[in-house]
């Protein structure tokens, strides 16, 4: 692999930093409710913060994945152009944004506001990634490899979330319980690239 340009180095650097700062991000309203333990004792706290515990397990779950897929995506990539630059830093954005909605809906289960911020959130982040593999897969001259990877990825990953977002506003009683179908997602693409493997 050709090493990679010092400016690209730092960029990714610095998203990666962003994602580690995001997810403590998500931790510190848990740790704030860590001082009632003294009065009530650990489980009752734990059952208090029942809700926000799922959000945090979820919303790290998400973003590990997102961050994943980005890595993927990148990691051919030796040169950096203004859009991959800035495409980057929006992805950023989306993910710092996203402890936000997730305290949001940790504090109300029936708000459409808030599942529409917070799933939503996590579907521009996707399609961000999605604009970022086919910017990378389009400009050879940013990568090493022939190799492109994660557009039909983030793409299916995108409409995974919009899928689940639709779900869970048509019939609220299911909470982020639609939020499994992006479970289906690696098995479809691993059948989708079977099945374009079998037309060649």
């Amino acid at each position: 692999m050709a090493e990679r340009h010092r400016d690209l180095d730092r960029l990714l650097t610095f998203v990666d930093a962003v994602v580690a700062i995001a997810i403590t991000l998500l931790v510190l309203p848990l740790a704030e409710g860590g001082g009632a333990v003294e009065q009530v004792g650990a489980w009752e706290v734990l059952r208090a913060h029942t809700d926000e515990l799922l959000g945090f397990g979820l919303s790290f779950v998400v973003i590990a994945r997102l961050w994943v897929g980005q890595h993927r995506i990148v990691s051919g990539v030796v040169n950096q152009s203004t859009v991959l630059m800035w495409l980057l830093l929006a992805w950023a954005l989306t993910i710092v944004f996203l402890p936000f909605p997730t305290s949001l809906v940790a504090t109300t289960d029936h708000d459409a506001g808030a599942k529409i911020l917070y799933i939503g959130t996590m579907a521009v982040s996707s399609l961000v990634l999605t604009l970022i593999a086919a910017v990378i897969g389009r400009d050879r001259n940013l990568r090493d490899t022939d190799e492109t990877h994660g557009v039909l990825q983030s793409a299916a990953t995108t409409v995974a979330f919009v899928v689940a977002l639709v779900i869970t506003l048509l019939f609220p009683d299911t909470g982020y319980w639609p939020l499994l179908v992006l479970a289906l997602v690696d098995p479809v693409v691993r059948l989708w690239h079977r099945f374009d493997a079998l037309r060649v």
